[in-house]
């Protein structure tokens, strides 16, 4: 029994999923309380009505106390766990015990990610996320629910299925040479072509990757590029399998017939007949196979009208997301980009990620809303006058710029109006000789002033305005040579890639430690993880541990023991190792140099309990604990690691600790793949 709701503080709500028991759970409760003859009422003032006490309470104590409480546990053992942003109130419940308290906070920060890459700077004005979350449009609502119930549902599939969002690190397919093939194919043949074609519309391809399923198999960014960060790219992987779902089913060959037990080899096939007509082999752009979660039906308060199913979009359909940029000027947050998902078959997807020709418009924005917060801030600290104006950003200066961004865009819009009328009257109050000048009755106007700035980025960036017959994204035709192009150059290398990416690494590779059943060994400082498969399948290439409860009790023993670890983590523990049953389990987390040498450990900080979850995805805690810990080493790059590794329990506990220095140090070597 499971939800997840996002209300405002008067109880309205702006957002709701729900898993069938939870829906049932309801509508009997109701069905209960209904007098004879009425009719049930719709699901969403049902789930209101019952949240609407927690959320009153919760906003009360915000107001009286500056706190409230952010999790509880009533007498039938369900948990709620609660956490408001700005003037939203998160809450996720669980009630079958399949999730504890760490899992529905990872749950909340995860779905408020993704929302961030969605909508971008909105999300900084409360009043603006509200009317974008719960469109006055019924139609409108229950389509954007449907594609955020969507990407929830396919965040929890991953996360209880694939290694590499249980760790939320990014997993690459080891197979060095195909991965330079593909890094030269992306750099000199296809972002070349689209970014000098004219059928661009102003748009420049900055990244380019293919996924295997969840498995990075390359990645190129141009030289104009910024770094994409682990989270922002593992986003991006959960919007293109919600996309296009794996499916190992119908997506896979004939596994049994193409994979083995023996040891690892690299499979390099003959090359095409040069004069073999491939194109009856290619699909067709319209045949590509079309999946869809199924959900229970939700009613709307309004009308009760039915569930709208929400295809997937079009290929030939970008997507926008706002991604974090990193220039020379700092890092800006929630930068506008255009998605492109090329389904090549299923399973192998390639995604294109573009800068848009206003992009300027969002960096500008940016800097203005950070200088407006951080003027808030200090009127708030109680500085007035020329103590709070001194220091970055310029005051003067941001004034003068915020002029000419004004006259840039010109009166003509209803926003740019707006925002040019809120402007006059800051001047007026802040600089004017008979206005108040800098003091505490400012606070009001500069947060209107970010809330005009955020309805402008609006406007620009998530409102489809503009002739119609004026291009704005990559033209149909260049989306499909960019397919073609892709599909030839791994035409022969299509069902290796399937089969690899269920097998991309196996225990017989390394026979040297004997009794390991398994490990996840991560490089946080980059975001990537290697770690042998499990598959738990009926269908699907057998690991070591075959098929069947074997593989999925060892499973489940992995996944507990990530979620041991990152208690203890939070604790301030570097090191765990635990006897559980049959089983030794170990983790380590450890610094290197970049050259590879140990550095020594320091003390962890201790988390509190209702912190951000531990990962990469939602809250990046390694880049934090990287910086917490690069404060004594000045002037050297320093790398965080972690290996968690599985042994049964006859190993002696001294053997165990050998396997790991060796593991970690056969790790440590070179793959010879190209890095991202």
């Amino acid at each position: 029994m499971k939800c997840l709701l996002i209300a405002s503080e008067s109880a309205e709500v702006l957002f709701h999923w729900t898993d069938p028991a939870f829906l049932q759970n309801i509508q009997e409760k109701y069905e209960v309380t209904q007098e004879e003859g009425q009719r049930l009422p719709a699901f969403e003032d049902s789930i209101s009505t019952l949240f609407a006490p927690m959320i009153i309470s919760c906003t009360t104590l915000v107001d009286r106390l500056g706190d409230s409480y952010t999790s509880f546990t009533t007498e039938n053992n369900h948990i709620y766990v609660l956490h408001q942003f700005e003037e939203c109130l998160y809450i996720a419940v669980n009630g079958d015990g399949e999730e504890g308290e760490d899992d529905l906070r990872r749950k909340i920060y995860v779905m408020k990610k993704m929302i961030e890459v969605l909508f971008g700077m909105v999300t900084l004005s409360s009043n603006l996320l509200r009317k974008e979350l719960r469109p006055q449009d019924t139609q409108q609502r229950a389509r954007l629910w449907k594609h955020l119930q969507s990407l929830l549902e396919t965040y929890s599939q991953l996360r209880e299925n694939d290694q590499s969002f249980l760790v939320e690190a990014v997993e690459r397919l080891i197979h060095p040479a195909l991965c330079e093939q593909c890094i030269e194919f992306l750099e000199r043949r296809l972002v070349q072509h689209l970014n000098s074609s004219a059928e661009r519309a102003g748009e420049e391809v900055l990244h380019a990757f293919v996924l295997v399923h969840t498995k990075l198999l390359v990645f190129y960014s141009t030289r104009s590029a910024s770094k994409l960060t682990t989270s922002d790219l593992l986003t991006l992987i959960i919007l293109a399998q919600n996309m296009y779902p794996s499916n190992i089913d119908t997506d896979d060959p004939d596994i049994e017939n193409t994979s083995s037990s023996g040891p690892e080899s690299f499979y390099t096939p003959e090359p095409s007949p040069t004069n073999r007509d491939s194109s009856t082999d290619k699909p067709l752009r319209g045949s590509t196979p079309v999946f869809e979660f199924m959900d229970p039906d939700i009613q709307m308060a309004e009308d009760s009208l039915q569930t709208l199913e929400v295809p997937p979009p079009g290929p030939l359909t970008p997507r926008r997301v706002f991604l974090e940029v990193s220039s020379k000027d700092g890092l800006y947050p929630m930068m506008p980009h255009s998605m492109y998902c090329l389904p090549l078959w299923p399973g192998i997807t390639l995604v294109l990620l573009t800068k848009i020709p206003t992009t300027a418009v969002a960096m500008s924005v940016y800097k203005f809303l950070e200088a407006f917060s951080t003027l808030e801030k200090r009127l708030r600290e109680g500085q007035e006058g020329s103590a709070a104006t001194r220091g970055p950003p310029n005051i003067q200066d941001v004034r003068s710029k915020l002029d000419k961004f004004i006259k840039v865009l010109g009166p003509s819009e209803v926003q740019s109006a707006q925002l040019q009328n809120v402007w006059t009257e800051f001047k007026n109050r802040a600089f004017a000789r008979g206005g108040s000048g800098f003091n505490k009755n400012l606070i009001p106007w500069c947060k209107n002033m970010k809330t005009q700035l955020c309805g402008i980025y609006r406007q620009c960036f998530l409102i489809d305005s503009g002739p119609a017959d004026i291009p704005r994204c990559l033209s149909p035709g260049l989306q499909e040579r960019a397919q073609t192009m892709a599909q030839e150059k791994l035409m022969d290398w299509k069902d290796f890639l399937l089969v690899k990416s269920k097998r991309n690494i196996t225990m017989v590779s390394y026979p040297d430690f004997p009794g390991l059943i398994h490990f996840i060994r991560v490089d946080r400082s980059t975001g990537q993880m290697i770690a042998p498969s499990l598959c738990t399948t009926e269908r699907g290439p057998a690991s070591e541990l075959g098929k069947g409860p074997v593989a999925q009790f060892i499973k489940s023993k992995v996944w507990s023991l990530v979620s041991t670890t990152r208690h203890f983590l939070r604790k301030g523990y570097s090191t765990v190792t635990l006897r559980d049953g049959d089983f030794y389990f170990c983790y380590f987390l450890w610094f290197e140099s970049e050259t590879g040498y140990k550095l020594e450990a320091g003390d962890i900080p201790v988390l509190p309990d209702d912190s951000a979850p531990i990962g990469m995805l939602a809250w990046d805690y390694y880049w934090k604990l990287l910086r917490y810990y690069s404060k004594n080493q000045q002037g050297e790059m320093v790398k965080c690691y972690e290996l968690l590794t599985v042994h049964l329990g006859v190993i002696p506990t001294d053997i165990i600790l050998q396997h790991c220095r060796q593991l970690a140090s056969k790790l440590w070597e070179p793959s010879r793949n190209p890095l991202l």
